[in-house]
């Protein structure tokens, strides 16, 4: 979120402010077969871009392949939770519909920012168990999807990564990074790749 909308509770401070401590929602190699109708995916990418919006610290959510990650996590470890979360995206776009007279996706910024504040504030019906927890779910799954592994999908060209300054995963660190006196040099690469497994 922008400077001026932080009242409203969507801050990409208090968002970001959260993902020093993430589960991974795919354990397993990534599903590769988009699982979402299409329709889906835009509506998924409009609220993780609100959620992480790009800015001149680098790209968001969206650039980063956020929505990819959700959509391959739907495919293999949370399909169970598949049919509740289709349900959530589609009252999200009929609130939309009901107060703006277009699907979420084709709202402005603002607007979309009003449907996702009347989420968080649990002022909105539809939602199983509450638009809360939905929101609060979404919320989770950006965060792992934009700091996690790029191993899932995620995290494209290491840009949530650079955001927190996280250098990579490394089997040992020299005495020197230690020190903190210069920035620690990235390691381009994946976690599980140095693992010897194989995502697509």
């Amino acid at each position: 979120m922008h400077e001026e909308e932080k009242d409203q509770g969507l801050s990409r401070r208090g968002v970001i402010g959260a993902a020093s401590l993430i589960p991974l929602a795919a354990l397993g190699a990534p599903a590769t077969k988009q699982t979402f109708q299409d329709r889906h995916l835009r509506i998924i990418e409009a609220f993780v871009d609100r959620m992480i919006p790009s800015d001149e610290h680098g790209p968001g959510a969206r650039e980063s392949g956020v929505a990819t990650y959700i959509d391959r996590s739907f495919g293999d470890a949370l399909a169970a939770e598949r049919p509740s979360f289709l349900a959530g995206l589609e009252a999200i776009d009929a609130l939309a519909r009901s107060k703006h007279g277009a699907p979420f996706a084709a709202l402005d910024p603002v607007e979309m920012d009003e449907i996702l504040t009347a989420l968080e504030n649990n002022e909105s019906t539809g939602f199983s168990p509450d638009s809360r927890t939905f929101f609060y779910r979404v919320r989770q799954l950006t965060l792992e999807g934009m700091f996690g592994d790029p191993f899932y999908g995620g995290n494209r060209a290491f840009a949530g990564w650079d955001l927190i300054r996280y250098p990579g995963p490394r089997m040992a660190v020299s005495a020197e990074d230690q020190r903190l006196r210069e920035p620690i040099k990235p390691l381009r690469t994946s976690a599980a790749n140095r693992a010897g497994r194989h995502g697509h």
